[in-house]
Protein backbone atom coordinates (compact mmCIF):
# COMPACT_ATOMS: atom_id res chain seq x y z
CA UNK A 1 0.00 0.00 0.00
CA UNK A 2 1.26 3.46 -0.86
CA UNK A 3 -0.77 6.39 0.43
CA UNK A 4 -1.19 9.50 -1.70
CA UNK A 5 -1.38 12.55 0.58
CA UNK A 6 -0.07 16.11 0.62
CA UNK A 7 2.37 16.04 3.52
CA UNK A 8 2.94 13.42 6.22
CA UNK A 9 4.43 16.14 8.43
CA UNK A 10 0.91 17.51 8.97
CA UNK A 11 -0.01 14.39 10.96
CA UNK A 12 0.30 15.87 14.50
CA UNK A 13 -2.43 18.42 13.77
CA UNK A 14 -4.63 15.68 12.33
CA UNK A 15 -4.14 13.48 15.39
CA UNK A 16 -5.29 16.33 17.64
CA UNK A 17 -8.45 16.80 15.56
CA UNK A 18 -9.23 13.09 15.63
CA UNK A 19 -8.70 12.89 19.38
CA UNK A 20 -11.07 15.83 19.92
CA UNK A 21 -13.92 14.16 18.02
CA UNK A 22 -13.15 10.79 19.64
CA UNK A 23 -13.82 12.33 23.05
CA UNK A 24 -17.18 13.61 21.75
CA UNK A 25 -18.33 10.44 19.96
CA UNK A 26 -19.27 8.01 22.76
CA UNK A 27 -21.09 5.53 20.52
CA UNK A 28 -18.06 5.05 18.29
CA UNK A 29 -15.85 4.72 21.38
CA UNK A 30 -18.04 1.84 22.57
CA UNK A 31 -17.92 0.20 19.17
CA UNK A 32 -14.15 0.63 18.99
CA UNK A 33 -13.76 -1.34 22.23
CA UNK A 34 -16.23 -4.00 21.09
CA UNK A 35 -14.70 -4.34 17.63
CA UNK A 36 -11.18 -4.55 19.05
CA UNK A 37 -12.27 -7.52 21.18
CA UNK A 38 -14.47 -9.23 18.56
CA UNK A 39 -12.45 -8.52 15.39
CA UNK A 40 -15.57 -8.73 13.12
CA UNK A 41 -13.58 -7.45 10.11
CA UNK A 42 -10.56 -9.72 10.41
CA UNK A 43 -9.36 -10.43 6.86
CA UNK A 44 -11.88 -7.96 5.40
CA UNK A 45 -10.92 -5.13 3.03
CA UNK A 46 -13.08 -2.00 3.22
CA UNK A 47 -13.11 0.80 0.65
CA UNK A 48 -14.46 4.05 2.09
CA UNK A 49 -15.24 7.35 0.39
CA UNK A 50 -16.68 9.93 2.80
CA UNK A 51 -15.70 13.55 3.40
CA UNK A 52 -12.21 13.08 4.79
CA UNK A 53 -12.17 15.07 8.00
CA UNK A 54 -11.74 14.12 11.65
CA UNK A 55 -15.07 12.38 12.26
CA UNK A 56 -14.67 10.20 9.18
CA UNK A 57 -11.12 9.47 10.25
CA UNK A 58 -12.31 8.19 13.60
CA UNK A 59 -14.83 5.90 11.86
CA UNK A 60 -11.94 4.53 9.82
CA UNK A 61 -9.93 3.87 12.99
CA UNK A 62 -12.91 2.10 14.59
CA UNK A 63 -13.27 -0.20 11.58
CA UNK A 64 -9.52 -0.80 11.57
CA UNK A 65 -9.67 -1.69 15.27
CA UNK A 66 -12.12 -4.41 14.23
CA UNK A 67 -9.48 -5.90 11.95
CA UNK A 68 -10.41 -4.20 8.67
CA UNK A 69 -7.81 -3.35 6.05
CA UNK A 70 -8.88 0.20 5.22
CA UNK A 71 -8.55 1.89 1.81
CA UNK A 72 -9.79 5.46 2.12
CA UNK A 73 -10.45 8.49 -0.07
CA UNK A 74 -12.59 11.61 0.18
CA UNK A 75 -15.96 12.21 -1.43
CA UNK A 76 -15.35 15.86 -2.29
CA UNK A 77 -12.04 17.50 -3.30
CA UNK A 78 -12.60 20.54 -1.10
CA UNK A 79 -13.69 18.73 2.06
CA UNK A 80 -10.52 16.67 2.51
CA UNK A 81 -8.36 17.96 5.37
CA UNK A 82 -4.72 17.22 4.61
CA UNK A 83 -3.63 16.98 8.24
CA UNK A 84 -6.33 14.39 8.95
CA UNK A 85 -5.32 12.38 5.88
CA UNK A 86 -1.72 12.51 7.05
CA UNK A 87 -2.67 11.27 10.52
CA UNK A 88 -4.47 8.25 9.11
CA UNK A 89 -1.57 7.47 6.79
CA UNK A 90 0.84 7.69 9.72
CA UNK A 91 -1.37 5.18 11.55
CA UNK A 92 -0.93 2.72 8.70
CA UNK A 93 -4.20 3.14 6.83
CA UNK A 94 -4.14 3.36 3.03
CA UNK A 95 -5.15 6.94 2.14
CA UNK A 96 -5.59 8.46 -1.31
CA UNK A 97 -6.83 12.04 -1.02
CA UNK A 98 -5.75 15.65 -0.77
CA UNK A 99 -7.47 18.99 -0.52
CA UNK A 100 -8.09 20.77 -3.80
CA UNK A 101 -7.67 17.70 -6.00
CA UNK A 102 -8.43 18.25 -9.66
CA UNK A 103 -11.26 16.22 -11.16
CA UNK A 104 -8.71 13.88 -12.71
CA UNK A 105 -6.84 13.47 -9.40
CA UNK A 106 -10.09 12.91 -7.52
CA UNK A 107 -11.16 10.02 -9.73
CA UNK A 108 -7.62 8.62 -9.81
CA UNK A 109 -7.71 8.45 -6.02
CA UNK A 110 -11.05 6.61 -6.14
CA UNK A 111 -9.62 4.14 -8.66
CA UNK A 112 -6.57 3.49 -6.47
CA UNK A 113 -8.77 2.78 -3.44
CA UNK A 114 -10.72 0.22 -5.48
CA UNK A 115 -7.62 -1.65 -6.70
CA UNK A 116 -7.49 -3.87 -3.61
CA UNK A 117 -10.47 -6.16 -4.34
CA UNK A 118 -12.46 -4.78 -1.43
CA UNK A 119 -15.19 -6.75 0.31
CA UNK A 120 -17.24 -3.87 1.74
CA UNK A 121 -17.94 -0.49 0.11
CA UNK A 122 -18.81 2.52 2.27
CA UNK A 123 -19.85 5.31 -0.06
CA UNK A 124 -21.00 8.94 0.18
CA UNK A 125 -22.62 10.11 -3.04
CA UNK A 126 -22.10 6.95 -5.06
CA UNK A 127 -18.74 7.54 -6.76
CA UNK A 128 -17.16 4.29 -5.51
CA UNK A 129 -20.12 2.18 -6.61
CA UNK A 130 -20.38 3.97 -9.95
CA UNK A 131 -16.70 3.49 -10.77
CA UNK A 132 -16.82 -0.18 -9.81
CA UNK A 133 -19.72 -0.80 -12.16
CA UNK A 134 -18.56 1.41 -15.03
CA UNK A 135 -14.77 1.12 -15.01
CA UNK A 136 -13.73 -1.82 -12.81
CA UNK A 137 -16.46 -4.50 -13.10
CA UNK A 138 -13.92 -7.31 -12.76
CA UNK A 139 -13.53 -6.39 -9.07
CA UNK A 140 -17.23 -6.63 -8.22
CA UNK A 141 -16.91 -10.37 -7.58
CA UNK A 142 -15.01 -9.63 -4.36
CA UNK A 143 -17.71 -7.30 -2.95
CA UNK A 144 -20.08 -8.65 -0.28
CA UNK A 145 -22.07 -5.42 -0.18
CA UNK A 146 -21.93 -1.81 0.91
CA UNK A 147 -23.50 1.17 2.65
CA UNK A 148 -24.57 4.51 1.20
CA UNK A 149 -24.47 7.59 3.43
CA UNK A 150 -26.44 10.22 1.51
CA UNK A 151 -29.71 11.07 -0.20
CA UNK A 152 -27.87 11.82 -3.45
CA UNK A 153 -26.09 8.49 -3.38
CA UNK A 154 -29.32 6.60 -2.79
CA UNK A 155 -30.95 8.40 -5.72
CA UNK A 156 -28.10 7.20 -7.94
CA UNK A 157 -28.43 3.66 -6.57
CA UNK A 158 -32.18 3.62 -7.16
CA UNK A 159 -31.57 4.59 -10.77
CA UNK A 160 -29.09 1.71 -11.10
CA UNK A 161 -31.54 -0.69 -9.48
CA UNK A 162 -34.36 0.37 -11.83
CA UNK A 163 -32.09 -0.29 -14.78
CA UNK A 164 -31.01 -3.66 -13.29
CA UNK A 165 -27.38 -2.52 -13.17
CA UNK A 166 -26.69 -2.87 -9.43
CA UNK A 167 -24.66 -6.03 -8.90
CA UNK A 168 -24.28 -6.22 -5.12
CA UNK A 169 -26.46 -5.31 -2.11
CA UNK A 170 -26.27 -1.78 -0.72
CA UNK A 171 -27.68 -0.74 2.67
CA UNK A 172 -29.46 2.63 2.58
CA UNK A 173 -27.85 4.17 5.67
CA UNK A 174 -29.25 7.62 4.88
CA UNK A 175 -32.82 6.35 5.26
CA UNK A 176 -32.32 5.07 8.81
CA UNK A 177 -34.30 7.08 11.36
CA UNK A 178 -31.19 7.64 13.47
CA UNK A 179 -29.47 9.08 10.40
CA UNK A 180 -31.83 11.35 8.47
CA UNK A 181 -33.89 12.59 11.41
CA UNK A 182 -30.78 13.88 13.18
CA UNK A 183 -27.82 14.10 10.81
CA UNK A 184 -29.79 15.59 7.91
CA UNK A 185 -31.92 17.91 10.02
CA UNK A 186 -29.85 19.05 13.00
CA UNK A 187 -26.41 18.36 11.54
CA UNK A 188 -27.00 20.08 8.21
CA UNK A 189 -28.95 22.90 9.82
CA UNK A 190 -26.14 23.85 12.16
CA UNK A 191 -23.14 23.12 9.95
CA UNK A 192 -24.46 25.05 6.95
CA UNK A 193 -24.57 28.25 8.96
CA UNK A 194 -21.22 27.45 10.56
CA UNK A 195 -19.80 27.47 7.03
CA UNK A 196 -21.71 30.56 5.89
CA UNK A 197 -20.93 32.61 8.98
CA UNK A 198 -17.23 31.85 9.18
CA UNK A 199 -16.86 32.49 5.44
CA UNK A 200 -18.90 35.68 5.00
CA UNK A 201 -18.80 37.29 8.47
CA UNK A 202 -22.24 38.74 7.64
CA UNK A 203 -25.37 38.81 9.75
CA UNK A 204 -28.26 36.46 9.00
CA UNK A 205 -30.87 38.20 11.15
CA UNK A 206 -33.19 40.40 9.13
CA UNK A 207 -32.12 38.86 5.83
CA UNK A 208 -34.19 36.87 3.33
CA UNK A 209 -32.88 33.29 3.24
CA UNK A 210 -34.09 31.16 0.31
CA UNK A 211 -33.93 27.42 1.01
CA UNK A 212 -34.31 25.25 -2.08
CA UNK A 213 -35.73 21.89 -1.07
CA UNK A 214 -37.69 20.97 2.05
CA UNK A 215 -36.54 17.45 2.76
CA UNK A 216 -34.92 16.74 6.11
CA UNK A 217 -31.82 18.77 5.25
CA UNK A 218 -33.93 21.68 4.02
CA UNK A 219 -36.07 21.53 7.16
CA UNK A 220 -32.95 21.80 9.30
CA UNK A 221 -31.54 24.73 7.32
CA UNK A 222 -34.85 26.60 7.38
CA UNK A 223 -35.25 26.01 11.12
CA UNK A 224 -31.78 27.35 11.89
CA UNK A 225 -32.24 30.37 9.60
CA UNK A 226 -35.50 31.20 11.36
CA UNK A 227 -33.82 30.82 14.73
CA UNK A 228 -31.15 33.31 13.66
CA UNK A 229 -33.77 35.90 12.80
CA UNK A 230 -34.03 35.46 9.04
CA UNK A 231 -37.17 35.62 6.93
CA UNK A 232 -37.26 32.20 5.27
CA UNK A 233 -38.56 31.40 1.79
CA UNK A 234 -38.80 27.78 0.67
CA UNK A 235 -38.81 26.61 -2.95
CA UNK A 236 -40.08 23.11 -3.70
CA UNK A 237 -41.30 20.79 -6.46
CA UNK A 238 -43.17 18.49 -4.07
CA UNK A 239 -46.61 19.90 -3.17
CA UNK A 240 -46.82 17.96 0.10
CA UNK A 241 -43.50 19.33 1.31
CA UNK A 242 -44.52 22.79 0.17
CA UNK A 243 -47.65 22.65 2.32
CA UNK A 244 -45.53 21.43 5.22
CA UNK A 245 -43.22 24.43 4.80
CA UNK A 246 -46.21 26.79 4.82
CA UNK A 247 -47.57 25.22 7.99
CA UNK A 248 -44.12 25.44 9.57
CA UNK A 249 -44.40 29.19 9.10
CA UNK A 250 -42.35 29.75 5.96
CA UNK A 251 -43.23 31.46 2.70
CA UNK A 252 -43.27 29.27 -0.42
CA UNK A 253 -42.78 30.39 -4.02
CA UNK A 254 -40.96 29.41 -7.23
CA UNK A 255 -37.23 30.02 -7.36
CA UNK A 256 -37.50 32.70 -10.04
CA UNK A 257 -39.82 34.72 -7.78
CA UNK A 258 -37.65 34.15 -4.72
CA UNK A 259 -34.57 35.23 -6.68
CA UNK A 260 -35.67 38.86 -6.69
CA UNK A 261 -35.88 39.14 -2.90
CA UNK A 262 -33.34 36.67 -1.51
CA UNK A 263 -30.13 37.65 0.23
CA UNK A 264 -28.85 34.13 0.84
CA UNK A 265 -29.66 31.15 -1.41
CA UNK A 266 -29.03 27.67 0.00
CA UNK A 267 -29.69 24.60 -2.16
CA UNK A 268 -30.41 21.24 -0.52
CA UNK A 269 -32.11 19.23 -3.27
CA UNK A 270 -29.71 16.64 -4.70
CA UNK A 271 -30.72 17.86 -8.19
CA UNK A 272 -28.97 20.11 -10.71
CA UNK A 273 -29.56 23.64 -12.08
CA UNK A 274 -31.73 24.59 -9.10
CA UNK A 275 -30.34 28.13 -9.20
CA UNK A 276 -29.63 29.00 -12.81
CA UNK A 277 -29.61 31.79 -15.43
CA UNK A 278 -33.19 32.94 -14.88
CA UNK A 279 -32.65 33.26 -11.15
CA UNK A 280 -29.26 34.93 -11.57
CA UNK A 281 -30.88 37.54 -13.84
CA UNK A 282 -33.22 38.62 -11.03
CA UNK A 283 -30.86 38.53 -8.06
CA UNK A 284 -29.84 41.57 -6.05
CA UNK A 285 -26.35 42.95 -6.27
CA UNK A 286 -24.36 41.09 -3.60
CA UNK A 287 -26.63 38.04 -3.35
CA UNK A 288 -24.89 35.03 -1.83
CA UNK A 289 -25.37 31.51 -3.23
CA UNK A 290 -24.23 28.27 -1.67
CA UNK A 291 -24.95 24.56 -1.86
CA UNK A 292 -25.60 22.07 0.92
CA UNK A 293 -26.61 19.19 -1.36
CA UNK A 294 -23.88 16.90 -2.64
CA UNK A 295 -22.48 17.76 -6.06
CA UNK A 296 -21.49 21.23 -7.31
CA UNK A 297 -24.31 21.42 -9.87
CA UNK A 298 -27.22 22.67 -7.78
CA UNK A 299 -26.04 26.26 -8.23
CA UNK A 300 -25.09 26.54 -11.91
CA UNK A 301 -21.57 27.83 -11.29
CA UNK A 302 -20.45 26.64 -14.72
CA UNK A 303 -22.90 29.11 -16.32
CA UNK A 304 -21.62 31.94 -14.14
CA UNK A 305 -18.02 31.19 -15.07
CA UNK A 306 -18.90 31.26 -18.75
CA UNK A 307 -21.15 34.33 -18.79
CA UNK A 308 -19.82 36.62 -16.08
CA UNK A 309 -17.91 39.72 -17.20
CA UNK A 310 -15.33 39.00 -14.52
CA UNK A 311 -14.74 36.85 -11.46
CA UNK A 312 -12.81 37.94 -8.40
CA UNK A 313 -12.17 36.26 -5.05
CA UNK A 314 -13.55 38.47 -2.29
CA UNK A 315 -12.42 36.40 0.69
CA UNK A 316 -11.30 32.81 1.08
CA UNK A 317 -14.09 30.63 -0.37
CA UNK A 318 -16.07 33.59 -1.79
CA UNK A 319 -15.99 34.22 -5.54
CA UNK A 320 -17.86 37.24 -6.91
CA UNK A 321 -19.16 36.96 -10.49
CA UNK A 322 -19.87 40.34 -12.11
CA UNK A 323 -22.81 40.42 -14.51
CA UNK A 324 -23.07 42.69 -17.56
CA UNK A 325 -25.24 45.17 -15.63
CA UNK A 326 -22.64 45.49 -12.87
CA UNK A 327 -24.36 43.31 -10.28
CA UNK A 328 -22.14 40.87 -8.39
CA UNK A 329 -23.32 37.41 -7.42
CA UNK A 330 -21.26 35.72 -4.73
CA UNK A 331 -20.75 31.96 -4.66
CA UNK A 332 -19.36 30.20 -1.60
CA UNK A 333 -16.93 27.28 -1.80
CA UNK A 334 -17.17 26.99 -5.60
CA UNK A 335 -20.73 25.71 -5.21
CA UNK A 336 -19.52 22.63 -3.36
CA UNK A 337 -20.80 21.60 0.06
CA UNK A 338 -20.56 24.80 2.06
CA UNK A 339 -20.64 23.07 5.43
CA UNK A 340 -17.61 20.94 4.58
CA UNK A 341 -15.71 22.92 1.93
CA UNK A 342 -15.99 26.07 4.07
CA UNK A 343 -16.42 24.46 7.48
CA UNK A 344 -15.85 21.32 9.54
CA UNK A 345 -19.07 19.55 8.65
CA UNK A 346 -21.71 18.21 11.00
CA UNK A 347 -21.13 18.30 14.76
CA UNK A 348 -19.32 15.31 16.21
CA UNK A 349 -22.22 14.20 18.42
CA UNK A 350 -24.53 14.02 15.39
CA UNK A 351 -22.08 12.10 13.22
CA UNK A 352 -21.56 9.73 16.15
CA UNK A 353 -25.05 8.36 15.44
CA UNK A 354 -24.65 8.23 11.65
CA UNK A 355 -21.26 6.57 11.79
CA UNK A 356 -22.40 4.10 14.46
CA UNK A 357 -25.02 3.00 11.92
CA UNK A 358 -22.34 2.76 9.23
CA UNK A 359 -20.10 0.62 11.45
CA UNK A 360 -22.91 -1.70 12.56
CA UNK A 361 -24.23 -2.04 9.00
CA UNK A 362 -20.73 -2.90 7.75
CA UNK A 363 -20.58 -5.65 10.39
CA UNK A 364 -24.07 -6.82 9.35
CA UNK A 365 -22.97 -7.05 5.70
CA UNK A 366 -20.01 -9.25 6.63
CA UNK A 367 -22.14 -11.49 8.85
CA UNK A 368 -24.80 -11.86 6.14
CA UNK A 369 -22.59 -12.14 3.09
CA UNK A 370 -24.09 -14.28 0.37
CA UNK A 371 -27.57 -14.10 1.90
CA UNK A 372 -28.74 -10.87 0.23
CA UNK A 373 -29.80 -10.18 -3.34
CA UNK A 374 -28.10 -7.45 -5.37
CA UNK A 375 -30.52 -4.72 -4.41
CA UNK A 376 -31.11 -1.84 -2.02
CA UNK A 377 -31.67 -2.85 1.59
CA UNK A 378 -33.14 -0.74 4.42
CA UNK A 379 -31.07 -0.49 7.58
CA UNK A 380 -32.21 -3.38 9.78
CA UNK A 381 -34.61 -2.10 12.45
CA UNK A 382 -32.58 -3.68 15.22
CA UNK A 383 -29.54 -1.60 14.22
CA UNK A 384 -31.54 1.63 14.14
CA UNK A 385 -33.04 0.84 17.55
CA UNK A 386 -29.68 -0.16 19.02
CA UNK A 387 -28.11 3.14 17.98
CA UNK A 388 -31.04 5.05 19.49
CA UNK A 389 -30.72 3.17 22.79
CA UNK A 390 -26.98 3.76 22.93
CA UNK A 391 -27.44 7.45 22.18
CA UNK A 392 -30.06 7.86 24.92
CA UNK A 393 -27.78 6.11 27.39
CA UNK A 394 -24.89 8.42 26.44
CA UNK A 395 -27.18 11.38 27.20
CA UNK A 396 -28.09 9.95 30.57
CA UNK A 397 -31.70 9.40 29.52
CA UNK A 398 -34.03 6.45 30.04
CA UNK A 399 -37.45 5.56 28.63
CA UNK A 400 -40.42 3.42 29.57
CA UNK A 401 -40.76 -0.25 28.66
CA UNK A 402 -44.04 -1.97 27.78
CA UNK A 403 -45.39 -4.36 30.39
CA UNK A 404 -46.38 -7.84 29.23
CA UNK A 405 -50.01 -6.79 29.59
CA UNK A 406 -49.46 -3.74 27.38
CA UNK A 407 -47.69 -5.83 24.75
CA UNK A 408 -50.56 -8.31 24.74
CA UNK A 409 -53.07 -5.48 24.39
CA UNK A 410 -51.24 -3.94 21.42
CA UNK A 411 -50.95 -7.31 19.73
CA UNK A 412 -54.59 -8.26 20.17
CA UNK A 413 -56.67 -8.59 17.02
CA UNK A 414 -59.34 -5.92 16.71
CA UNK A 415 -61.60 -8.26 14.71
Amino acid sequence: MNSEIRDINLAPSGHRKIEWVRRNMPLLRQLEDEFRAEKPFEGIRIALSIHLEAKTAYLCKVLAAGGAEMHVTGSNPLSTQDDVAAALAEDGLDIHAWHGATEEEYFTHIAHVLEYNNNVIIDDGGDLVHMLHSKMPERIAFVYGGCEETTTGILRLKAMERERQLRFPMVMVNDADCKHLFDNRYGTGQSVFDGINRTTNLIVAGKNVVVAGYGWCGKGVAMRAKGMGARVIVTEINPVRAIEAVMDGFDVMPMNDAAAIGDFFITVTGCRDVVGPQAFARMKDGAICCNAGHFDVEVDVAWLREHAVSAEEQRANIMAYEMEDGRKINVLAEGRLVNLAAGDGHPAEIMDMSFAIQALCARWIVKNRGKQMANLIPVPTEIDQEVARRKLASLGKDIDVLTPRQEAYLNESTL
